[in-house]
């Protein structure tokens, strides 16, 4: 078919609802909604687990072996570990993330009491009082602590705002989309995935593209914990491609730019021919692209194969720099994301035995051996 044509204006709408939808993990049910209701719009049929990750399927001209791509929509966050004598709050990470990244953050306290609005600061948050001592300060979750925008001189006051120990905090994302394509935000990890994702569905709806077999459009909610895909597969699912940030550093073959594909993660390699059909698809298709390996790394297809799910994973990735902190992007590459994902959609079934989870040899995939 021709070049699929997506829909950037759609796309970056979509991402822009998602960032100003809160959703840490442990508190995703309105983000659900919002892309429930957008599937909804899409015309298509989905379904939820109990706790709200969410499964859709795109018919294909076959039912197996069935195929699935999966982004998560919770982001990292904070709870709050104690109510302080000074009636401010100690909290903990939600997600692995620095705390080096909390400090000077607007955030929302969602309490028995209603949301409040806050900022987290260092203990020593004032250079008029402590001197040189703020930049010596260590940099950890308990040398930082959140300031309620409420009456509150002490732990009593705080606590009878109905703000208490577990409740969730969620951190401001702050986007902003610059006119050179460039996207700066927080919790682009995964809602960029998750935008990408929709564009892709978007396209592949409005040309009319029919996807080789039944794929699945699956939307995770506690990625950033580990749990992300342990739940929300069917059986018939053979492969699932996860969509999610590459991280753009030194020592990282990782680009702003293009798809990068990842060859492995700290969970060990991805599988040997969905990767390598991938990287073929991306030669097809002249989408940019690049490798890369993640030492310490691990999205929705570790959390998928440590549930017991005998499926064959990868990874595709937007670039993103400064990972799981103040994070940017290029829209360029979530285009460029979003024709993977139709061209792969789209791809011819190499491994008809894929269909059956058991069967005997007969069909059993090769891997090249050198001859030497």
């Amino acid at each position: 078919m021709a070049r699929p044509e997506i829909d950037l204006d759609y796309l970056k709408a979509r991402l822009a609802d998602l960032l100003n939808t809160p959703s840490p993990t442990g508190y995703t049910d309105e983000a659900v909604w919002l892309l429930c209701r957008e599937l909804g719009r899409l015309g298509l049929d989905y379904e939820l687990t109990r706790r709200g990750a969410i499964r859709a399927r795109l018919p294909g001209s076959a039912a197996k072996p069935a195929r699935a791509l999966v982004a998560h929509v919770d982001t990292l966050g904070a709870q709050v570990k104690a109510v302080k004598s000074n009636g401010r709050l100690e909290l903990v990470a939600i997600g692995h993330w620095s705390s080096r990244f909390a400090e000077g953050a607007r955030a929302t306290v969602f309490s028995e009491g209603g949301s409040w609005r806050g900022t987290i600061l260092p203990l020593k948050a004032s250079g008029h009082t402590f001197n040189d001592e703020v930049d010596t300060q260590p940099v950890n979750w308990q040398q930082i602590e959140l300031r309620i925008d409420a009456v509150t001189h002490g732990r009593e006051d705080t606590l009878a705002l109905g703000v208490d120990i577990g409740d969730i905090v969620a951190i401001d994302p702050q986007p902003e989309f610059m006119d050179t394509g460039f996207i700066v935000s927080r919790h682009l990890d995964d809602k960029a995935g998750v935008a990408t994702l929709l564009a892709a569905l978007e396209c592949m709806i409005r040309e009319e593209r029919t996807p080789t077999v039944d794929t699945w459009w699956l939307f995770t909610i506690a990625e950033e914990v580990g749990l992300g895909a342990s739940s929300v597969l069917i059986p018939d699912v053979a492969a699932m491609v996860t969509v999610d940030n590459g991280t753009t550093a030194p020592g990282q073959n990782s680009s702003e730019f293009g798809v990068t594909i990842a060859m492995a993660d700290q969970t060990g390699p991805f599988d040997w021919h969905l990767t390598r059909k991938l990287v073929q698809l991306a030669r097809d298709h002249e989408i940019p692209h690049q490798k890369d390996v993640f030492r310490y790394y691990r999205s929705d297809s570790a959390s998928a194969l440590e549930a017991g799910a005998d499926i064959r994973t990868a990874l595709i990735t937007f670039g993103i720099d400064a990972s799981h902190g103040y994070e940017r992007i290029h829209e360029s590459a979530l285009v460029d994301l979003a024709r993977l994902i139709v061209a792969y959609a789209e791809s011819e079934v190499e491994i008809g035995r894929d269909a059956k989870p058991l069967g005997g040899v007969k069909g059993f995939t090769h891997q090249p051996v050198d001859d030497h």
